[in-house]
This record gives C-alpha cells, structure tokens and sequence, in this order.
C-alpha cells in the first residue's frame, strides 16, 4: 500500500518512513504543507500520515482544503498538539485517526491498515478470498491452510487485488500502489506478478479483463 506522508522533522520523518517501509508501505515524504496538499489532490494513495505543525501550509489546513476538494482517501493525523479541541477540531476537519506524538510504529502500521480496510468495505482484519487469507500484519498468505511463500512483491500485489476484490483494476492502479517515488517500475513487471501469483495461488483467483486490467474472484 502507498501512502504519503508529511512531516517538517528530518529525523522523525526519516524514522517513519524506514519503519513503515519495513512493515509493508510504500512510502512518499513531504517536508511542507504546500507539498502535501499537492500530492493528496494528484495522486490516489491508500491512506496519508499528516502532522500538523507543516511550513508553508498548517497540516489543518492542509486537512481542510482536501476534503474541501472531496480528496476521501483515510487521514491519519500524527501531532504533538495533544489537547481535547485540537483533537475535537482534527477530527471534525475530516482526520479519520488522531494520534499524538511519540507514537510506536506497530500502533501506527495498524491503524493504518485498519483505517485502509475500513475504506475497502473490509471489516475484518484478514482479507479472505476463495480459500486464500492474507494476513497484512503478519506478511502471510495460506491456501486452504497451507502457508504459501511469495516474494515481497507479490504479496504487495495480492493485497492491492484482495482490497479491491470485485472491482476490475488498471495496471496503471496497480503500479500506482506498488510503487513510491524513484522506485523503476518496468513495462511488464505487473503482468510477471500476475503469473506467479496465478502459478502459486491457482488460475482462477485473478481474472484478466482484456484492454482493462484484472480482477481478483472473492467467491
């Protein structure tokens, strides 16, 4: 899942991004307010981590403008203003999370994941398709009970497919969640991981919609 996040701190944002690249985003970072609101209106990210306290454009503001814009993607909000109206205000601004600073990185990952899910229509905290379970914490995949090993990439693509189960996605769309910012992405990368995944998993779980894209099967 690709998310953006904003945040002015070299050394904290440094931090968030390695951590969270470590349990599975693909993560964009800005340094302003300007910048995030940019990003959030131009590209279709899975979910954002926003501080508020950004140069150029307040992270409120920045809140205000998007959904103002009918951006609906999840918000997190990760600050250090940490009394009642400044989370009452967040939250009425359209923050879907308000989380104050220091903040542990398991906690983060999983509100994430959970505020992904929730946007997905997906209430449980596995995603199930057919006899297929993936479970995002723990970076796993078993078939009718059977661990199923697959590359990074494949699980990332797994995930993007089982979130959108039902709906036919573009290989733009696919790429687009696969992918942060200066990672290569070569022609035919989504249709490799296509096959393996088939290979692995069983024909019948993506289907390809000729001159559109693919669909995962959840029944």
């Amino acid at each position: 899942m690709r998310i953006l996040l904003a945040e002015d701190d070299t050394l904290l944002g440094d931090g968030l991004r390695a951590g969270l690249r470590q349990r599975g985003f693909q993560v964009d970072w800005v340094r302003d307010g300007a910048a995030a609101e940019r990003e959030l209106r131009a590209e279709p990210y899975a979910a954002a981590v926003l501080d508020l306290g950004l140069p150029l454009l307040d992270g409120m503001d920045v809140l205000s403008a998007v959904r103002r814009a009918g951006v609906t993607l999840p918000m997190l909000v990760l600050t250090a203003r940490d009394t009642v109206p400044d989370r009452v205000r967040g939250l009425d601004t359209g923050a879907d999370d308000y989380v104050v600073k220091p903040v542990d990185l398991d906690e983060l990952a999983a509100r994430l994941r959970a505020l992904v899910r929730r946007a997905h229509g997906q209430v449980q905290e596995r995603l199930v398709a057919q006899d297929v379970v993936l479970d995002a914490a723990a970076r796993s995949v078993t078939q009718a009970g059977v661990a199923v090993a697959l590359s990074t990439r494949e699980f990332d693509l797994l995930q993007v497919l089982m979130l959108g189960a039902g709906r036919v996605l573009s290989r733009e769309q696919i790429e687009q969640q696969l992918y942060s910012w200066g990672q290569e992405v070569e022609s035919n990368a989504v249709e490799v991981h296509v096959h393996h995944l088939r290979r692995k998993l069983g024909a019948a779980l993506i289907q390809t919609v000729r001159g559109v894209g693919y669909m995962l099967v959840r029944h």
